[in-house]
């Protein structure tokens, strides 16, 4: 004990002291949780990719004839609905919405193009995360 304090004061210090503790043992399990789950989604994606017979360049020169003048904003490989898709949100200027726009990967064809309000976006993006 320190010259002086109390017992409560003792006390008070070693609760602290337990609460600075588990607090950064918390942060620690948090944040390797966190790593394991970008290394989980890039292994996903990685083993995607390999599947496509479509390059991600080539699915955006596709979907990009879709919308004249767009900006990818957004790209991902995943599978919808059983199929291996590149999807791809576009901005537009001059819009806030946004043009989703899917290609298959195993053969290019554009599977289906959707334009999206910046709400449908945002509870998008909510149901993603």
């Amino acid at each position: 004990m320190q010259p002086g304090w109390t017992s409560v004061e003792h006390q008070l210090q070693n609760m602290r002291t337990k609460i600075i503790t588990l607090c950064a043992v918390f942060c620690a399990i948090a944040l390797a949780d966190g790593l394991a789950s970008c290394a989980t989604n890039a292994q996903k994606e990685a083993k995607l990719q390999a599947e496509a017979k479509v390059s991600r360049a080539e699915a955006e020169k596709i979907a990009l004839t879709k919308v004249p003048g767009g900006t990818v904003k957004e790209a991902e490989i995943e599978k919808e609905k059983g199929k291996l898709i590149w999807s791809f949100d576009i901005a537009t200027p001059g819009t806030p919405d946004i043009t989703e726009v899917q290609v298959d990967a195993l053969n290019g064809e554009v599977v289906a193009i959707e334009k999206e309000s910046p709400g449908q976006q945002a509870k998008e993006k909510k149901e993603k995360d």
